[in-house]
């Protein structure tokens, strides 16, 4: 890809309201990601490639886009608020790709949080994919042990929310 086409690739996604771009091109990978709290979370938990644009036309060029670029090698991978081998139970995933909200909204407190019983049915949290906020309910009876996202991250299709301890 040349450096005339990055730049303009990196202006159009920084105008536009896509939250995250993912392009691979033979053996170029760019991944790009606006979202603050996936930003953070990549950042303390992988430490990302960083790479200066590099110019091969001149230095004019060059000094215009010295901001590096993060290049993800891999996925980021959800910050756990509780350790996964040491807490026993079956998960609640996210049946859908898009941003979790663990609150129906700012001012209102968690769905759920370490400690509280869920009852098959009830409502977990909401993900909200292509402007529609779909309710995520438990298909589990019994204690969140483990919230394993956090407030409006991106989240993966299958990807593991919370674990909760059955009821026997």
């Amino acid at each position: 890809m040349e450096q005339k086409e990055l730049i303009e690739l990196l202006h159009l996604v920084g105008q536009s309201n896509l939250m995250e771009f993912h392009l691979k091109d033979g053996g170029f990978e760019l991944y790009l990601n606006k979202n603050t709290m996936s930003r953070s979370q990549l950042t303390s938990s992988a430490p990302a490639a960083q790479m200066p644009v590099a110019s091969s036309v001149g230095n004019e060029a060059a000094a215009t886009v010295q901001t590096p670029v993060q290049v993800a090698t891999e996925a980021p991978v959800a910050v756990e608020k509780a350790p996964v081998e040491e807490v026993a139970g079956k998960n609640i995933v996210s049946p859908l790709v898009g941003v979790a909200y663990l609150q129906p909204s700012p001012d209102k407190p968690n769905f759920k949080k370490v400690g509280d019983k869920v009852t098959k049915g009830e409502v977990v949290c909401i993900i909200e994919a292509m402007k529609v906020m779909n309710e995520i309910t438990s298909d589990v009876t019994g204690e969140i042990v483990a919230v394993l996202i956090e407030n409006e991250q991106v989240i993966e299709f299958n990807q593991p929310l919370f674990r909760v301890k059955e009821e026997a």
